[in-house]
């Protein structure tokens, strides 16, 4: 039996899952913790890494091993390779002012949407660079590289020191703002103005089947992704598939042949790893509202989700507006949540826990709609993440994407997917493994629930 392995380095933990190549099978696993933070100094993620590693039982029988990894994390490296700065991640948001400019200095959204596919917003790498180099002049002067987190780990298991042998894959590229997944190359005016003029050594772009190189025991690495990425690539994702991640946040994504231009910055032009696009759309409010929800009606989750099931779909008029965290799509970071329709009659716990199940659903279909309004077309859905584990998400998800729902059993997708794509690289031929999934069919779609949740969304956007 050939090994393949598969690592999501992710944000708060590193996992490693070890698999037969021919079919997808999980022999072993292993996993280690990252510290809490938005700016981690990057050893911590080879420490973890080589935890996970040992606690997987080593890679001393694996054929090849690939590195999926957090998307849009900041290294900045000098001549010899040396970090000179903690990386800052994707939920850092100092870089906000910075988004800010850069929409403006390269001549607006649309620019921006036409010419790199991503409109600038804090989480990508882009405004990160702008931050350094209006805030640390000096870090960025001696920046001679700038890589993303997976790349550095692929270069680290490589043994190399020299940042000329950085690489990439396109998934993660392009999620830096500098890079376009539609033309399939970086954009150095994007760059410019992200990096006051630098130009540093950014990793080249390999492509899905191409090895990174071996470790020096002799393992072949591939070129690693972006865990959205991977995790398509382990959900054996194909196009017409949308996949819905509920998590701490909710992202919405679709792989198509299509790449979108949205200059309102809501559908970011992300690629997949197999040579697709993957539009992708997210939230800031996840499976923590139907936590937030539970607790305030007193409730464990089991609980919640009998009485969520308990109510009429609808909630008899009640709809919530989950905006708990401030919200990413739309664009509202100071809003706040709302809860519209009441009634002496449906002031009920199972209304309420109904209506919390909903909104955050329909949180969901929206952004699918703005994916739809990017000329892409989705057939399926295909919902993963530990929101899913309610049996009211279950359940009533069907009727509000009025779709078959796809639920595949509960996994480590990202590194599987990652593992797959080793197994890619070490033969050159993609493997088809087996996803086993719960398909739930709606009845009938119930359009006019999600049409009360716009309503409500409109008097959150007014006030």
């Amino acid at each position: 039996m050939t090994l393949v392995a598969g690592v999501d380095s992710s944000t708060q933990s590193c996992k490693v899952v070890v698999c037969d190549a021919d079919t997808g099978r999980v022999v072993r696993t292993g996993s280690a913790a990252h510290p809490a933070g938005t700016e981690i100094d990057p050893e911590h993620w080879w420490t973890a890494l080589q935890t996970a590693i040992a606690e997987a039982g080593g890679i001393d029988d694996v054929a090849a091993l690939s590195v999926a990894g957090q998307q849009h994390g900041l290294i900045c490296l000098d001549r010899r390779g040396t970090v000179l700065r903690k990386a800052l991640l994707w939920n850092d948001t100092r870089s906000a002012a910075s988004a800010t400019a850069l929409i403006h200095e390269f001549g607006g959204a649309t620019a921006w949407a036409d010419r790199v596919g991503v409109v600038p917003v804090a989480s990508i790498t882009a405004t990160k660079l702008r931050w350094v180099a209006d805030n640390e002049p000096a870090v960025a002067d001696a920046t001679a590289a700038v890589c993303l987190p997976h790349d550095w780990l692929t270069w680290r298991l490589r043994g190399s020191a020299d940042i000329t042998a950085l690489v990439t894959d396109r998934s993660d590229a392009s999620g830096t703002g500098y890079y376009s997944a539609a033309t399939g190359g970086y954009c150095d005016d994007a760059l410019d103005v992200s990096f006051g003029g630098r130009r540093p050594v950014l990793p080249r772009v390999l492509g899905p089947a191409e090895t990174a190189g071996v470790t020096p025991q002799g393992c072949v690495i591939a070129a690693g992704a972006g865990d959205n990425a991977a995790a398509a690539l382990g959900l054996m994702a194909s196009p017409g598939d949308c996949i819905v991640s509920l998590g701490t946040s909710g992202v919405v994504s679709a792989v198509t042949d299509t790449p979108p231009r949205d200059a309102s910055g809501l559908v970011a032009g992300f690629a997949d790893a197999t040579g697709r696009q993957l539009p992708l759309v997210c939230t800031l409010n996840g499976a923590p509202v139907l936590a937030a929800t539970a607790r305030m009606l007193g409730v464990d989750l089991d609980e919640f989700g009998a009485l969520a099931l308990a109510a009429p779909p609808g909630a008899d008029g009640l709809a919530l507006v989950p905006y708990l965290a401030g919200e990413r799509t739309p664009n509202l970071p100071d809003a706040t949540g709302s809860l519209t329709g009441i009634t002496a009659d449906n002031w009920t716990p199972a209304n309420v826990a109904r209506a919390s199940v909903e909104g955050l659903l329909c949180s969901l279909v929206y952004c699918l709609d703005l994916i739809g309004g990017q000329g892409v077309d989705v057939e399926r859905i295909v919902m993963v993440g530990g929101g899913v584990r309610s049996e009211a998400v279950r359940a009533i998800a069907p009727a509000l994407f009025g779709r078959a729902v796809y639920l595949p059993e509960p996994g480590e997708y990202v590194a599987r997917g990652a593992a797959r794509q080793a197994a890619w690289a070490l033969t050159g031929d993609l493997p088809r493994w087996e996803v086993p999934a719960d398909r739930r069919q709606a009845p009938r779609a119930d359009p006019e629930i999600y049409a009360r949740y716009r309503t409500a969304t409109d008097l959150v956007l007014r006030r």
